[in-house]
Order: C-alpha cells, then sequence, then structure tokens
C-alpha cells in the first residue's frame, strides 16, 4: 500500500465491530490530543462480515470487549446491555457511513476529521452504551452528536448507496496480502503495522483471550514520529 499523504496522516483498515481495531484507535486519538498533533486517519473497511462470509458472532465478541475493556477502563466498554434481538446483526451500514462522510464538501482534510470523529461514536456507541448501528436511524442518532459531520450529506448519501461502492472496493483491496487484518496502519512512508501496542493469546479451554503485552506508549511515540517532519527510524509491528 502506498500513499502520498502528508506526514501525519495515515490509514487503516478495520471494521467497526472489531474491538482490538477499536481499542489501537482509542490509543491513536488519545496519544494525538495529548500531544497536542493534528492527526488525519484515512479510514478503509476491513468487513469481516464479508471476509467470512457470516456476521462476526456475539459468542466470539463478548469475551474479547471483555479482555478490552479490563485492560483499558478509559474505554468505558460494557458487555452487550440491550436485548439479543438488538444485538447488530452487519456492521456494513456504519462502515459505509464512515467512508460517506470522507466525500462531504469541504476541504478533504476536513473531510477526513469528520468521518473519523464519527467512526470513533459509533465504536463508543456500540460498545460502551449497547446501541444497534446497524439500523440507518441510529447511524443518524450518532452523527447528530458529532459537530464536524454534514448530517444532511451523510443522510443523502445513504439513502442513495453513494459510498457503498467504495465498502466493496476497500474490500477488495483488503485482501492484499500486505493487509493482515483488522486493524492495519499504513503510515505515509508505507511501513504497515498490524495491530500494534498489544499482544494477546486465546489459550484453548478458556473463557477469554489473555492480553500478554499491552503498550499505550507505542502510540505516543508513533505519533511523535508521524508529527516529526525528519526522517526518523521505520516502526515495525
Amino acid at each position: 500500500m502506498t500513499s502520498t499523504m502528508t506526514n501525519n496522516t495515515l490509514i487503516v483498515y478495520s471494521d467497526i465491530g472489531c474491538p482490538w481495531a477499536s481499542l489501537a484507535l482509542f490509543n491513536l486519538r488519545r496519544a494525538a490530543a495529548r500531544e497536542g498533533v493534528d492527526l488525519a486517519v484515512d479510514h478503509r473497511a476491513f468487513p469481516l462480515e464479508l471476509f467470512n462470509s457470516r456476521p462476526t458472532p456475539k459468542w466470539i465478541l463478548d469475551p474479547e470487549v471483555a479482555a478490552v475493556a479490563d485492560c483499558e477502563p478509559a474505554l468505558g466498554w460494557t458487555g452487550w446491555q440491550g436485548p439479543e434481538s438488538g444485538y447488530p446483526v452487519t456492521m456494513l451500514p456504519a462502515m459505509e457511513a464512515v467512508q460517506a462522510v470522507k466525500t462531504q464538501p469541504g476541504p478533504p482534510r476536513a473531510a477526513l476529521a469528520a468521518s473519523d470523529q464519527l467512526d470513533a461514536a459509533l465504536r463508543h456507541a456500540f460498545y460502551a452504551e449497547s446501541r444497534c448501528i446497524s439500523v440507518h436511524t441510529e447511524i443518524m442518532a450518532v452523527a447528530e452528536d458529532c459537530p464536524l459531520v454534514d448530517t444532511a450529506h451523510l443522510d443523502g448519501a445513504l439513502r442513495r448507496g453513494t459510498s457503498r461502492q467504495a465498502l466493496f472496493d476497500q474490500w477488495e483491496e483488503a485482501k492484499a496480502p500486505e493487509v493482515r487484518g483488522s486493524p492495519h496502519f499504513f503510515l505515509p512512508d508505507s511501513t504497515g503495522l498490524h495491530n500494534p501496542g498489544i499482544t494477546f493469546t486465546w489459550p484453548k479451554g478458556t473463557p477469554q483471550p489473555s492480553i500478554t503485552d499491552y503498550a499505550p506508549t507505542f502510540w505516543t511515540s508513533l505519533v511523535r514520529t508521524l508529527n516529526d517532519p525528519a526522517p526518523g527510524p521505520r516502526l515495525g509491528p
């Protein structure tokens, strides 16, 4: 994956329904805020349900969410609190909405900031508030609380499906061997980072993954590297 973007812009392939991606993006945004770095994130879809030809099972996500919530309380995540009938069966509409916001009128960098704001809000709505972000009205309700998002543009784009093709095109892109899963980050120099800053195993017979290393400071180092115009060392996984 190549990029001609500025030094503090990066690409990420992820699924909104992936707890590991949501943790990584939380740490990235938190580090950027603490460092005062105007970071731009270009979201690309890694739709697990299309790769796996099924919805991501709740029985798989529940223990992953619990493990992530335990290691990073600042997320405010809880187990699913809504009725089973309200659990999202698909994340495609939410990921399509993030792509749609990237096309809203205005400077491209401002549209990226708006799409990242909506991405963060949708993840929080699902993991922390047990909201069914498969539903159009729920997506729009989340978007209404995102001041950077042009909600009229988003609503129209979702009604017309104008960003659906982008979602499927990104699925095809994500089949490339360079993209190893959700999340996979690409830095401006094309360095790829698959789920950095955390290591976990899922021993057979255990109820949830075991996180063996968690390093939020990785993201501080990364943000500083992106903000430094001078060439620096390449960061590996």
